[in-house]
C-alpha cells in the first residue's frame, strides 16, 4: 500500500487523479497540500483527510511514499526535485517542465534517488493509439509520409458577460502555465505524433492569441521528422464541437481516427475502407506508476516521451517568438 500526498488542486485534472487514486486498491490518500490554503483545506475536507499547509512537512514525512503533483507548472521543477530528494515517487500532470534543461535536472534527481516518475500521457494507453502504432510498425500504410493530429475544445470561449469560458481563469496566466492551448491540450497531439513518427528534427509553429488572452488559445505546429514524415499538430481552446482527429498517411494507405470511429484503407487489405477491431487498452499511467513502484514493472511511458514533449513545446514557443523554423539539433546545443 502506498501512502500518497496530493499536492495542489490547481490543474483541471486534479480531481480525476484523486478519483483514480481512491479507486486503486494499492493507494491510500494520506494528506493534501495546496499553494492556496483555503482551496486545499476544502479539498481535504471533501476527501476526509488532513490538510498540511507546509510543503516541507509533507515531503519530509517518512510515512508518505509518493506524491501526485497538480501544481501550477512553474512550480514543477522545485517541488519534484525536493520530492525526489526526500525519496518520494512522483506522478504529475503534463508537461514535466517548461524547458529541456529543467527536465534534465528533474530526471537527474529522480535517478539519483531511485524513485519512480510518471507523467500522465493517457492517450498512449488508448486502443486507437495501440492500433495505429501496430499498423505503422507492420508497414500496412507503406512508408509513413504525414500525420495530422487535432485536439481542441471551447474552454476559453466566453459564455456570458465578463466570462472567460469554463477553464479556470488562471489557465491564462502565462507565468504559471508557460503557455496556453499548446502546452496543455496540445500535449496530446505532440506526444502521440512523436511516438508514431519517431525522432523529430525541426519545428515551425504559430501560437495565436485570438481572443486576446495572455497565452495562446489557438495553435498549429509543423514538425519535420528524421524519417521524412511531416506532422501537423493542431490545438485550440476556442473550437466548439471539434472532434479528436488522428489522420495517418502513407505511400500504401491511410488510417483515419475521429473520436470513436476508426477506418483503414490500404493496398495490403484490398483497398476498401474497413473498420478494424481494436486491441484492448493498456493500464492508465497511474496504474503503470503504481505497478512500477510495487512490482518493479516496466512502464510503457518513458522518460523519452516526457522529454520529447517538452522539447517540441519549447521549440514551438521559440519558433513562434522568432518567426522561424527551429532545427532541434541546434536548439539542444
Amino acid at each position: 500500500m502506498l501512502n500518497i500526498a496530493l499536492l495542489s488542486k490547481w490543474h483541471v485534472h486534479a480531481e480525476d487523479y484523486a478519483r483514480q487514486a481512491i479507486q486503486n486498491k494499492n493507494i491510500n490518500i494520506k494528506v493534501v497540500w495546496d499553494e492556496e490554503v483555503e482551496r486545499g483545506r476544502k479539498w481535504a475536507g471533501q476527501l476526509e483527510v488532513p490538510f498540511e499547509s507546509e510543503m516541507g512537512k509533507v515531503l519530509s514525512d517518512p510515512e508518505i511514499d509518493a506524491v501526485i503533483v497538480d501544481t501550477p507548472t512553474n512550480l514543477h521543477k522545485e517541488i519534484m526535485i525536493q520530492a525526489a530528494n526526500n525519496k518520494k515517487h512522483i506522478f504529475t500532470e503534463k508537461v514535466l517542465a517548461f524547458t529541456v534543461e529543467d527536465c534534465l535536472e528533474i530526471l537527474s534527481a529522480v535517478k539519483e534517488n531511485q524513485v519512480q516518475l510518471m507523467v500522465s500521457l493517457p492517450r498512449l494507453t488508448e486502443n486507437y493509439y495501440l492500433y495505429a502504432q501496430a499498423v505503422i510498425d507492420k508497414g500496412t500504410l507503406g512508408r509513413l509520409t504525414s500525420i495530422r493530429c487535432r485536439a481542441a475544445h471551447n474552454g476559453a470561449v466566453p459564455t456570458g458577460e465578463g466570462s472567460k469560458g469554463w477553464l479556470p481563469e488562471y489557465f491564462y496566466n502565462k507565468q504559471q502555465t508557460g503557455g496556453g492551448a499548446l502546452i496543455d491540450l496540445g500535449a496530446h497531439p505532440i506526444y502521440l505524433t512523436n511516438r508514431l513518427a519517431g525522432k523529430a528534427k525541426a519545428v515551425t509553429a504559430k501560437l495565436q492569441e485570438t481572443l486576446g488572452y495572455e497565452v495562446d488559445d489557438n495553435a498549429v505546429v509543423i514538425v519535420e521528422y528524421e524519417s521524412g514524415a511531416l506532422g501537423t499538430l493542431e490545438t485550440s481552446f476556442i473550437s466548439a464541437g471539434s472532434p479528436f482527429q488522428l489522420q495517418i498517411f502513407g505511400t500504401e494507405g491511410t488510417l483515419l481516427i475521429e473520436d470513436q470511429t476508426v477506418r483503414l484503407k490500404s493496398k495490403q487489405t484490398g483497398e476498401e475502407w474497413i473498420e478494424p477491431d481494436l486491441p484492448e487498452a493498456i493500464p492508465l499511467p497511474m496504474e503503470q506508476w503504481v505497478d512500477a513502484i510495487l512490482e518493479a514493472a516496466e512502464p510503457t511511458l518513458t522518460e523519452e516521451d516526457f522529454m520529447r514533449l517538452t522539447l517540441i513545446n519549447e521549440a514551438a514557443s521559440v519558433s513562434n517568438e522568432q518567426g522561424r523554423r527551429i532545427v532541434l539539433a541546434d536548439f539542444l546545443v
